[in-house]
């Protein structure tokens, strides 16, 4: 996955001249910020080099893992055509260029973003789109967003910046500003699964109904030590490798996400939940099934049209059988 040409042209203009040595400190921080989940009371990205360096090696994983997730979506609601999306804690307004990329009829969009240094960045970025209106807004997310609901609401690698206390008011919060849906992304790690399965239990309380990854409205099957997560390769540009003074040409993002509409799915399917095991005449998938349970399911050749989906199926898919 790569960002859109047109995105990836103006990442590159406002990081022509950045001194990549500058660029190498700022990513060490910013990424020990993020890994260790650092709540201190102070933004991440508190200046334009955090600014920069977030361009330059976390927009690009953001914008795939966000893809990918409101693609899922997007397969769970094929009828869903969103003319304006609600983002909060918009960054540099990746997940705009996602949205727009799977919905090109959007029209408007509005943004929250607290920190001064990255809505900057993101006020240039996502004047290349062809929006027609764009609103950017700096407030807090426990008090400042807009009351106009929205098509789509988002909400991408916010939740694990805030105080527990604040999650479940903040779901509430855009669930209601939601015409037709939310969806949430979070890092896939252990936590980001645990802040995913909260907010979970908070919209279906609020009588959402679950799309995607969870193909039902159960308890989740999953027990620790496993969790759910799903995983998005990304491309790296030469000063993304530079900044992160990494020789392979790409990194895998592993991520977890929720999207949750005020419509029911249009089938049942089950979602792969890890990578399929192939040999010949067979594939070994694991799946989160309707009836709630998790399950390993060994599919042959003898199954016929199963078999063949199956063979074709990838880590996050749905399959119907």
């Amino acid at each position: 996955m790569e960002l859109p040409l047109r995105l990836r042209q103006s990442v590159d203009a406002l990081l022509t001249g950045v001194s990549t040595n500058d660029l190498a400190i700022a990513t060490q921080a910013l990424s020990q910020r993020y890994r260790n989940e650092v709540r201190d009371g102070r933004l991440h990205i508190s200046d334009s080099r955090a600014a920069l360096a977030y361009i330059a090696t976390r927009m690009p994983a953001t914008y795939a893992a966000v893809h990918a997730s409101l693609s899922a979506f997007a397969e769970r609601a094929p009828d869903f055509a969103p003319r304006s999306i609600l983002d909060v804690g918009a960054g540099p307004g990746t997940v705009i260029w996602a949205v727009a990329n799977l919905w090109p009829q959007l029209e408007a969009a509005t943004l929250v973003e607290s920190s001064p240094a990255i809505r900057a960045i993101g006020e240039k970025l996502v004047a290349e789109t062809s929006l027609q209106r764009v609103a950017w807004h700096a407030a807090d997310l426990r008090s400042g967003i807009p009351d106009t609901p929205h098509d789509l609401v988002t909400l991408a690698y916010v939740l694990d910046e805030l105080a527990p206390a604040d999650r479940a008011a903040l779901v509430e919060r855009l669930w209601s500003l939601a015409f037709s849906a939310l969806v949430i992304v979070e890092p896939g790690t252990p936590a980001g699964w645990q802040r995913i399965l909260d907010a979970r239990a908070t919209l279906i309380a609020a009588g959402a109904h679950i799309l995607a990854p969870c193909p039902h409205a159960l308890t989740c099957p999953i027990a620790a030590p496993d969790w759910c997560h799903f995983s998005a390769r990304v491309a790296r540009s030469r000063i993304h490798r530079l900044a992160k003074g990494a020789e392979v040409p790409w990194e895998d993002e592993k991520f977890i996400y929720l999207a949750a509409a005020r419509m029911p799915a249009e089938k049942d399917a089950s979602r792969v939940l890890t990578p399929p095991e192939s040999a010949t005449g067979r594939v070994r998938l694991k799946l989160c099934q309707p009836t709630g349970t998790a399950t390993h399911r060994l599919i042959t050749r003898r199954e016929g049209d199963v078999f063949k989906r199956a063979r074709r199926a990838d880590w996050g898919d749905t399959i119907s059988e």
